[in-house]
């Protein structure tokens, strides 16, 4: 495992979301999984993601699998609330003390509105989406929120990812600023961290676990 990361480093954020420690020793990937109870091709297919993979999910779809999948959404979800969203926000800020440049003040609101949207669709996934799949995967049909809609799950992803790049885009093309090239490669790598993390995200949930949703409320339909 070592070696790998080596070779791509994001995949320590891709251990951050299961849960694992960087230290990893001289263990294989099997070992690692096995001592942690993480599901092996759970984690070879998320892990050929971080390497620019697209995912084939032909051996997937147990309830372990599918728990271990939404533990690793919601450390996902502590990620970009707690560090990826704060230092965005925190370099936008640093930048605009710096040039007092007025567009950079209309990035930040921006940047506010977007993380906005961004927290209710979190707060959407944990509070209706997530329960919504664990007591399906349990077998509690009936208990489950009727609320939850697979298509208004996959627009409220499309709107993320549209306005981080419309973000991006005025960044590199339309607001010109004076120096702070140090501040604002920052900023532009950790927009890029972000928005490679989120696509992963939503190629998660949209390619892998809401097909496996599928097939449960077919299979719980046709009993």
């Amino acid at each position: 495992m070592s070696d790998l990361i080596v070779e791509n480093p994001r995949l320590l954020i891709l251990l951050e979301h299961f849960n694992l420690d960087f230290v990893v020793s001289d263990k294989t990937v099997s070992l690692l999984c096995d001592e942690n109870s993480i599901p092996l091709q759970l984690f070879l297919l998320f892990g050929n993601l971080y390497n620019g993979y697209q995912p084939e999910v032909s051996h997937i779809g147990s309830p372990e699998d599918i728990k271990t999948i939404i533990m690793f959404l919601r450390n996902s979800h502590i990620y970009y609330k707690e560090e990826k969203y704060p230092e965005i926000l925190s370099y936008i800020k640093q930048i605009q003390d710096k040039t007092h440049n007025s567009e950079i003040k209309l990035i930040e609101n921006f940047f506010k509105d977007y993380f906005t949207e961004v927290l209710e669709h979190l707060d959407y996934e944990e509070t209706i989406a997530f329960p919504y799949i664990v007591n399906l995967v349990e077998q509690k049909g009936k208990q489950v929120n009727s609320d939850f809609s697979a298509n208004e799950y996959r627009e409220h992803h499309t709107d993320i990812e549209t306005k981080l790049t419309d973000l991006k885009n005025l960044l590199l093309k339309h607001i010109k600023i004076s120096n702070e090239l140090p501040l604002r490669r920052k900023l532009f790598l950790s927009l890029f961290e972000l928005d490679f993390d989120l696509q992963l995200h939503a190629m998660i949930e949209e390619s892998i676990l809401l097909p496996i949703v599928a097939d449960i409320e077919s299979t719980m339909r046709n009993e």
